[in-house]
């Protein structure tokens, strides 16, 4: 089943459910995704966004919400950290498990191997070529030094 369509359906589920935390993340998330392919209508892709840009943007709104929370810990708002956390669970359904370390360590090489990367030029190659495969499972903020690492 495609992302919209679960996204479409969990939120008329909250509705019935009279699910108010849930329907107002799920409000957030469609909005999001409408507000891009708004976006990408103006470019001339009359589609809207695909399915990688929809893990792209339900991977941003839970990044965003967790800095949200940490900010909120540390300035003692402990009730919005806890609301934060709640819509980063939310989000979270939607995206497809995360990648542990090892993996990641392992997609890092495999890509490396695959466009027999050498030096630091074919970083972005590298890079380009994760995104592609396994856009929303990992923390591309951390993969960058990693593959900085292996290639320098």
């Amino acid at each position: 089943m495609a992302l919209r369509t679960r996204i479409t359906d969990a939120l008329k589920q909250a509705m019935k459910d009279k699910d108010a935390e849930r329907l107002s993340t799920l409000r957030l998330i469609n909005a999001a995704i409408k507000d891009k392919d708004i976006d990408a209508r103006a470019t001339g892709n009359d589609e809207g966004v695909s399915e990688a840009e929809v893990l792209a943007i339900l991977g941003k709104m839970a990044k965003q919400r967790l800095e949200s929370a940490r900010a909120y810990e540390e300035g003692g708002r402990l009730d919005l950290a806890e609301r934060e956390r709640g819509e980063i669970t939310i989000i979270e359904e939607y995206l497809p498990r995360q990648l542990n370390a090892d993996e990641t360590a392992a997609a890092v090489e495999a890509a490396i191997a695959d466009i027999s990367a050498e030096s630091i030029r074919d970083m972005g190659k590298v890079i380009g070529a994760l995104k592609a495969q396994y856009t929303g499972q990992m923390d591309f903020g951390k993969v960058g030094p990693m593959v900085k690492d292996r290639l320098s």
